[in-house]
């Protein structure tokens, strides 16, 4: 048991590395994910699997298969719902903030991101708490709420440098390039400003990503030399090749030549944008290339090739039109599969539950008894069940016909639901065959109880059942049983108990409910006598 503990301990930890780092190379991290749901699948850990699959999630969709992680996340969340997996549910609720903002729905994004934070507890780590703040902040900022997102950005920053996470980095670089695409250059230029002298005074180097994010607020304020400069950085550290996915490289190129662009060095921002294209080109980078036609443009005209200019902007508006058609089938592709796996959850749910069902009655049946009843006698040491039987009911199908019969049937399984939900609103009444029904009264001790079925009984015979029935009654018989009569706190015991009941019920001259207490009574009248 030892060894097993501390290879789930082993397993959580090796989970909250994906989990809790930013990861670079999500291809690689996938396949490591994949490995420790396999582990996580060995020890018979469904929570440490849940885990895993959900990193694995995370990695598809950063990986661009944004329909698969779609498809994927319902089953880990149903699982964290059912289980009551308050942290994994919130992990859960941020990944598919980020499906939603793939797919351009802020609003969806937005919900996703509040339920994120609003799931944060005690036992969530000290990144949750940062990272999950820090992207309710870009939900907003998306959602055009930029005072909103500044205050939440700011509480995220605040957090993470009074628990010295090491998310701040990537918090500020989020935060920067939230102001600097809304167009406030002046405070993207701060944010960036705190990110250099953070990264100074930890020894470390900014990864590209960042330095790409701090190049384009540089050529957002005409500061083109330390553009180049930083970009040509950002480029010398890609090409060490320990960070992120080749494709990135296209984008840095990019903001160089806009950067060299300003800097009036035409001919360096050309071999900068050429490489970009050619890259964009052969890695099938539609929505850099987009943005590459578009920098022609502008360079030609800053050459004063106006020509060359006005066709290079028609190719660019060419390409943004091929491309927002891309995205729509991307995002169209995504959502029928999101229909798709909420239509299948749907149905299946919907099967599950009628064959919980009693086709006629409509109540829960044996096989829904089975698997609640068990849970109720663990937690509740006040559990009632009772064992409702119908009185002379042969009488019935007999002389007036089975249709008959199940009309009686119906109608007494609607009143046994009606006057259970009044009195007991956590019970509920099943039909266990024939003319047979369970009610079963958490939190009712024997006493109350044999009161509220007793008045159950004089509710079934005082109904108005000559239109069904015609000259016959309808009445029923009652056996109680509480978990203090039956000893060995087990389902089949207290059934049987009840079964006991019923049987003296029905032969002490039916339309009665026979319990402990009125067994009690009956012994005590016995002998006094």
């Amino acid at each position: 048991m030892k060894k097993r503990r501390t290879d789930a301990e082993t397993l959580s930890a090796a989970l909250l590395t994906i989990e809790d780092q930013r990861a670079w190379d999500a291809r690689a991290e996938l396949a490591r994910a994949v490995e420790l749901e396999d582990a996580a699948l060995a020890l018979g850990d469904d929570l440490l699997v849940m885990r895993a699959r959900l990193c694995q999630i995370n990695m598809r969709m950063r990986s661009g298969d944004v329909a698969a992680a779609a498809e994927q996340i319902w089953r880990v969340h149903q699982w964290a719902v059912d289980n009551d997996a308050r942290q994994l549910l919130a992990r859960t609720h941020l990944i598919w903030h980020s499906i939603h903002q793939h797919l351009g729905d802020a609003e969806q994004a937005l919900e996703h991101a509040l339920l994120a934070v609003e799931l944060l507890d005690d036992d969530s780590t000290e990144h949750m708490h940062v990272w999950h703040r820090t992207k309710l902040g870009d939900a907003l900022w998306a959602a055009g709420s930029v005072d909103a997102a500044r205050q939440r950005h700011a509480q995220a920053e605040e957090l993470a440098v009074r628990t010295g996470s090491p998310a701040l980095l990537c918090l500020l670089n989020n935060y920067a390039y939230a102001e600097f695409s809304y167009g406030d250059q002046q405070r993207a230029e701060e944010i960036a400003w705190r990110m250099e002298h953070l990264a100074r005074e930890q020894g470390e180097q900014l990864q590209p990503s960042f330095l790409d994010t701090l190049g384009a607020i540089q050529n957002g304020n005409g500061h083109y030399a330390a553009a180049e400069a930083t970009m040509l950085h950002c480029i010398e550290q890609h090409a060490e090749g320990q960070h992120e996915d080749a494709d990135a490289l296209a984008e840095y190129l990019l903001t160089l030549s806009q950067a060299q662009r300003g800097l009036a060095a035409y001919d360096r921002a050309q071999g900068s944008l050429d490489e970009s294209r050619r890259l964009c080109l052969e890695r099938d980078l539609g929505e850099t290339l987009v943005r590459v036609q578009q920098e022609q443009a502008e360079l030609h005209a800053a050459r004063g090739e106006f020509a060359a200019a006005f066709a290079a902007h028609k190719a660019f508006f060419e390409a943004h039109c091929k491309l927002q058609s891309l995205q729509r089938e991307a995002r169209t592709r995504t959502r029928q599969a999101m229909f798709e796996t909420a239509e299948a959850r749907q149905e299946a749910e919907r099967f599950r539950e009628q064959a919980r069902r009693d086709p006629l009655t409509g109540l829960h049946n044996r096989r829904h008894v089975d698997e609640v009843l068990p849970g109720l006698i663990r937690t509740d040491p006040q559990l009632t069940v009772a064992l409702v039987d119908l009185d002379h009911f042969k009488q019935i199908n007999d002389q007036l016909s089975h249709d008959v019969g199940d009309q009686v049937l119906v109608r007494v399984a609607q009143l046994l639901a009606r006057e259970v939900a009044t009195a007991c609103p956590g019970g509920f009444a099943a039909r266990m065959g024939g003319e047979e029904f369970l009610v079963v009264l958490p939190g009712t001790a024997v006493p109350r109880a044999h009161a509220l079925l007793d008045a159950l009984r004089r509710t079934i015979r005082n109904q108005h059942w000559a239109p069904i029935t015609r000259h016959l009654p309808v009445t029923v018989s009652i056996g109680v049983a509480g978990l203090a009569d039956a000893p060995q706190g087990a389902q089949a015991p207290l059934l049987s108990t009840a079964d006991g009941h019923l049987y003296a019920a029905k032969h002490g001259g039916r339309d009665r409910v026979v319990s402990s207490v009125q067994l009690r009574d009956w012994v005590g009248h016995a002998s006094a006598a």
